[in-house]
């Protein structure tokens, strides 16, 4: 899948920039705070239609304005397509593809898939479980539309027995209703969770190596109470319930599973060094990526957000030669170290485009277009 063009009115610090792509590599050089991110945050919302950063979308608008557009033209399985987004304060934003408005946003995740690696991954490692179960959830959910409507019936289903928990409810069948909910969507859940872990971690534990050098050892381990073969979720939440009612929330459940990450045998988290977490981290989203592009036969845009910092040369130098293999499709880098971009380039004989990012401009620097493309 490649992104041909994109048209960008007053998403952020980004008040209109119009962008012909390179079908392979788009760098984009500038400072911190010029506009950078925001770009690709662009990006990323056409695939996602939410920020990166989790903002609410009237954050989205650029100040004094009353509305952002993204007007992104795809060549997609060999398919011209194009996605318009509009929105505007205080109304229901708007998603249409091929000019026709998605009734639920959640049918559109998958269709256009992306791959973020960007320097606040490092919240998967250092952050709390909800954080590896939303990096999970990502994976399955592009691929998966089923794992996607259930997960959204179990949020909401917990998001009602936490109702009844803070009411001080007593009604046993009203529990029971939503348990009974919760627990079907759990077990598929619980089950795809298992699977796609398994998956992940063999081609994880590979880019760690290649990128480390062979140095360390990195596993992957699915933490959940449901591993207990004999233990459905609607008996552990009956289990739970007098419990529950004095903590005010529901304490058990795949909301409180978690992926135990380790580097030679010991929790990353609190042994690994800025460089460590940093590979732990990259390794996962490529691991990502490849899952994704086998998944759903469609190259992932890959979005390299200022990712060079705190590492090595020698894992820098590996990294570009992972991503500038034949495994990936069309890449968009930011850095403000243009020595790295001119790296990337001289690995390329391709086609590539580079563009200074002032204050959320785009002033073309270079560029090389393979004719034969």
């Amino acid at each position: 899948m490649i992104l041909q063009q994109i048209i960008i009115n007053n998403f952020k610090n980004i008040s209109e920039v119009k962008l012909d792509l390179s079908p392979k590599i788009n760098c984009f050089l500038g400072n911190n705070g010029m506009g950078k991110s925001n770009f690709l945050d662009a990006i990323y919302y056409m695939s996602f239609c939410k920020s990166f950063n989790g903002v609410n979308d009237s954050m989205l608008i650029k100040n004094n304005e009353d509305f952002c557009i993204i007007n992104a033209s795809y060549l997609r399985r060999d398919s011209a397509e194009n996605l318009a987004l509009g929105i505007t304060r205080g109304k229901r934003k708007s998603l249409k593809r091929k000019g026709k408005e998605y009734q639920r946003l959640s049918q559109h995740i998958g269709a256009f898939p992306s791959v973020l690696i960007a320097p606040n991954d490092i919240d998967i490692i250092r952050g709390n479980s909800d954080e590896r179960r939303r990096f999970i959830d990502m994976i399955i959910s592009q691929s998966d539309h089923k794992y996607l409507d259930l997960l959204i019936r179990y949020n909401q289903a917990l998001e009602q027995r936490n109702k009844l928990l803070r009411e001080n409810c007593v009604d046993h069948n009203l529990f029971l209703a939503f348990e009974l909910t919760m627990s079907m969507a759990a077990q598929y859940i619980y089950e795809q969770r298992c699977k796609w872990i398994d998956r992940l971690s063999d081609i994880f534990n590979r880019y760690y190596n290649t990128i480390s050098g062979g140095e360390e050892t990195v596993e992957l381990r699915y933490n959940s109470k449901l591993s207990d073969n004999e233990t459905s979720l609607e008996t552990l939440l009956n289990e739970a319930r007098r419990h529950d009612e004095i903590v005010k929330h529901t304490s058990v459940g795949i909301h409180r599973d978690d992926i135990d990450m380790l580097i030679s045998g010991m929790t990353i988290k609190r042994t690994g060094s800025q460089g460590q977490c940093k590979t732990f981290t990259i390794a996962l989203r490529l691991a990502q990526y490849e899952l994704l592009r086998e998944a759903v036969n469609i190259k992932p845009l890959l979005l390299l957000d200022d990712i060079f910092d705190k590492l090595d040369a020698s894992r820098v130098e590996r990294i570009m030669e992972i991503v500038m293999s034949d495994t990936f499709g069309q890449i968009f880098i930011t850095d403000t170290n243009r020595t790295h971009l001119d790296s990337i380039i001289a690995r390329t004989a391709g086609e590539y485009k580079i563009w200074e990012v002032t204050h959320g401009t785009f002033s073309s620097i270079n560029s090389v277009e393979n004719e034969t493309e």
